[in-house]
């Protein structure tokens, strides 16, 4: 007896091989038959979902998301599993809330909301902070999830536990940085899957400092990625640079992987066909690790860069030159700076020095999205330099006008990068590169800046309308290939014996949802959200988690665990 038949649907099995029709037979969390003469074979089934004119394929595997807080107040780790993923790995970019000190709660709430753009009050009102090790934090939400979540441990919370105030400017002492790798040790013995860092300049704490893993040094770096070769620990996930790559950073890169003997996924590309060159010089960090015997792989996202700004928040706008402190300020400060007339003109004129995102500084491109103010509704969807124009201002006097005039809050809008054509064969080039594994949704972070939740069946219609990939092999890189790079056991495929994580598409109509501003956060906070059109039914371990685009009630999610979930990974493959 079937506790499930999925009947009449064509089977993308996940492993890239061609499209069959079928019928895929569960029970007990598992597939026990796949075929229409294995399924009669194993009997009746309780359950019958109709796939006819349906495609039938692993549930999509998100490597790059940050739902480590957002597990406590949204079980369903919403939208995700709308747009069938049905396995997220969390602790990204050395950001995880474990291990935990009761007296550095307040810190990582702080730095959370500022980096990953999670608004204070939902951490503050939606998170218990009652566990002390990783172990306890994976113990309080197992059981409770929709999808299956596994964790990476993060640097930042390992510096912060064992260095306190001096993990912000301070090197690590030869007992600290032992400390931290008895720590991470205990983590992944627990079942954390690996470790995190990050390097990167648009990560700053509340006071506008760079967090604590930016003040590692590259030995520290190593000697932490040591700890997991004689662990299960199954991945390393690391930003270097956001700007160029030299060799220096090739060479910390394969030191990381190599000492580690794990993979390596660096964070992150997005497609720019005017950045060819420099995208190019990024992925030679692969082959430099495999000639040193490790495995460096590029996360690349799907879609072009769109991103949202906000003063009141400030990221992305503290890497302007001179800007990090400003972005910091208490929000009645921020607004009386952006107010005062000689002090703003001072802040445009840093803007205007070179750094890594000074093209966000031409003000006059940005549009306007959300404002929250009535009486400023009628300039939503212009640009400032419209506005500008309009008023007889510069566009840097309109935009300060109108975000003091709108307390902080408006929602403004870059043009987006890389939707051109060159882009666009590039994206393509990058999805079929070994070198990348397609990913770097942020689900469950900067939930006022990034709507890149959708990256996997953005993916899939891109693939279609613009026919950049098969079909096969669009659910191939979203499955089974995030899936082996992390070990994950028996998931990923289609296949007698693995578990039951299944999505039903329509091939034709699978696709995102515009995006919506949605009040539903602790606090009374909103968030950008999005839903899926095509996505009939997600499964996860054999139980329907979604249907015809709804949520059920279903919590059947497994807390992936190094060792008890995973196969062993090495850097050699």
């Amino acid at each position: 007896m079937l506790d499930t038949r999925i009947a009449g649907g064509t089977i993308i099995d996940g492993t890239g091989a061609p499209r069959a029709q079928g019928d895929i037979g569960i029970s007990d969390g598992r597939i026990v038959a796949v075929g229409d003469e294995a399924v009669r074979a194993a009997g009746a089934a309780q359950r019958t979902i109709d796939a006819s004119g349906l495609v039938v394929a692993p549930g999509f595997v998100d490597i790059h998301t940050h739902f480590d807080a957002q597990v406590f107040w949204d079980t369903t780790l919403s939208p995700s599993p709308l747009h069938g993923v049905t396995t997220v790995i969390g602790g990204n970019c050395g950001f995880t809330i474990a291990p935990l000190e009761p007296d550095h709660g307040d810190y990582l709430m702080r730095m959370l909301a500022r980096v990953e753009g999670m608004p204070l009050a939902s951490l503050q009102q939606g998170v218990p902070w009652d566990w002390r090790s990783f172990g306890e934090y994976l113990d309080a939400i197992e059981g409770t999830l929709m999808p299956n979540a596994g964790f990476l441990v993060g640097h930042s919370a390992l510096r912060r536990v064992v260095m306190g105030e001096r993990s912000v400017g301070h090197e690590a002492t030869p007992d600290e940085l032992d400390s931290m790798k008895r720590m991470l040790a205990d983590s992944i013995a627990a079942g954390g899957l690996g470790f995190s860092s990050s390097w990167a300049k648009t990560h700053n704490d509340a006071a506008g400092e760079a967090v604590p893993s930016r003040h590692a040094t590259p030995a520290e770096l190593i000697e932490l990625c040591s700890v997991l070769r004689t662990t299960p620990a199954v991945a390393l996930e690391f930003i270097p640079t956001i700007e160029h790559f030299d060799t220096d950073v090739y060479q910390l890169l394969a030191d990381m992987s190599t000492a580690a003997d794990r993979p390596l996924n660096w964070n992150v590309i997005f497609a720019n066909g005017r950045h060819r060159d420099v995208i190019a010089q990024k992925l030679e960090a692969s082959d430099y690790a495999a000639r040193q015997g490790g495995r460096v792989v590029a996360l690349t996202a799907p879609m072009p860069a769109v991103s949202r700004l906000c003063f009141e928040s400030g990221f992305l706008l503290d890497t302007l030159h001179g800007w990090a402190e400003p972005m910091a300020l208490a929000p009645a400060d921020k607004l009386a700076l952006l107010a005062d007339p000689r002090r703003r003109a001072e802040l445009n004129e840093l803007a205007q020095q070179p750094s890594a995102f000074r093209g966000v500084a031409r003000w006059e491109r940005l549009t306007v999205g959300e404002v929250t103010k009535p009486e400023l509704t009628h300039l939503e969807g212009r640009t400032i330099g419209d506005i500008a124009d309009e008023q007889g201002v510069s566009p840097w006097d309109a935009l300060c006008d109108l975000v003091v005039a709108d307390d902080l809050k408006t929602g403004l809008y870059p043009r987006a990068a890389g939707d051109d054509d060159d882009s666009w064969a590039l994206r393509q080039e990058l999805w079929n590169d070994d070198r990348c594994v397609i990913g770097a949704s942020d689900a469950g972070a900067h939930l006022d800046f990034l709507a890149t939740f959708n990256y996997s069946t953005y993916l899939v219609a891109a693939a279609r309308d613009r026919q950049m990939l098969e079909l096969e092999a669009a659910v191939h890189k979203l499955t089974d290939v995030p899936a082996r790079l992390y070990g994950l056991d028996g998931r990923g495929r289609l296949a007698e014996g693995w578990h039951a994580d299944v999505v039903v598409f329509d091939p034709e109509e699978i696709a995102p949802r515009p995006i919506e501003v949605r009040e539903d956060l602790p606090g009374g906070t909103w968030r950008l959200y999005g839903e899926a059109d095509g996505i009939h039914t997600v499964l996860v371990n054999g139980e329907v988690a979604v249907s015809d685009g709804e949520f059920t009630d279903a919590r059947p999610g497994a807390l992936l665990r190094a060792g008890r979930d995973t196969v062993p990974v090495t850097a050699a493959g």
